[in-house]
């Protein structure tokens, strides 16, 4: 891939917070970086960033710096042993947790700036329907869910969903089932919400696949790591492996939407060149 090509953009997101939504994100990162891709996690939980954490690297400066013109994007990104490029959030900044619109598409042009050549841009964004998660939301191309299987996470993925399609017009919405017992629990649960979706929002969303329930999850955070580089014969290595397997065999969505998006600049030359 050439510098100008548009990278895949992937937001993850989720309704409620403790499904393991950055969980997902890192391990799915460095399960599609093991396969050969070149990546970048954008951590888009301005408020209370920690992917530096599951990637086991060491951030040294964040988006707070880019935004008040302190340092260029390029200058803060880092890279995880998995290979893994990392732009940083912040934590702890409560200014960063309320950015308006202006401040928001800044952040999102800023990539533009970025002449590395990749393939794709994982976008880790808070929880819930505040209008930072839904402006991060629009700027991706492809918007994937994390719930699990409990009565609050599933009705706080459909509240989000609900926002997505009917006030923001939003599409390529994929729902992650983690912490599942089984691929069967996981069918399951997106059977029930899709059901809901049909009938109240006459939408369908689509399903990737689950993430079994497995304790050695928290001990890669523990220590640092992914847990498909920590124990990679895990079963919840296993699935991170074969939702990397399927994000990657994904249509890719390259036309531009007409809102503020990711790489803008990329997805219009190469829309031209197609």
């Amino acid at each position: 891939m050439d510098t100008e090509s548009a990278p895949r953009v992937i937001g993850v997101a989720s309704g409620k917070g403790g499904v393991g939504k950055t969980t997902v994100t890192v391990n799915l990162a460095a399960a599609l970086a093991h396969k050969g891709f070149r990546v970048m996690v954008l951590d888009a939980d301005l408020g209370l960033a920690n992917s530096q954490i599951g990637l086991g690297c060491e951030a040294h400066g964040n988006l707070a710096q880019v935004l008040h013109g302190e340092r260029r994007l390029d200058e803060i990104i880092v890279t995880a042993p998995s290979g893994v490029r990392l732009v940083p959030g912040t934590s702890g900044v409560r200014d960063m947790a309320a950015l308006d619109p202006l401040q928001l598409a800044a952040i999102i042009h800023s990539f533009s700036e970025l002449d590395e050549p990749l393939d794709f841009l994982l976008v880790d964004i808070a929880a819930g329907i505040s209008p930072s998660v839904l402006a991060f939301l629009g700027a991706c191309q492809q918007r994937f869910i994390v719930a699990c299987d409990h009565p609050a996470s599933i009705a706080d993925a459909y509240a989000l969903i609900k926002v997505m399609c009917m006030d923001e017009g939003l599409d390529e919405i994929h729902l992650i089932a983690n912490l599942t017992g089984n691929q069967s629990q996981g069918q399951n649960l997106h059977a029930r919400l899709n059901h809901v979706c049909n009938r109240f929002l006459n939408r369908s969303i689509g399903y990737l696949t689950s993430i079994e329930s497995d304790e050695t999850v928290h001990e890669a955070w523990r220590k640092y790591r992914p847990v498909v580089e920590y124990a990679p014969g895990s079963a919840s290595a296993r699935d991170f492996r074969r939702l990397a397997t399927l994000v990657s065999d994904m249509p890719a969505v390259r036309e531009p939407s007409g809102r503020v998006q990711f790489f803008m600049e990329r997805m219009l030359a190469a829309a031209e060149r197609a």
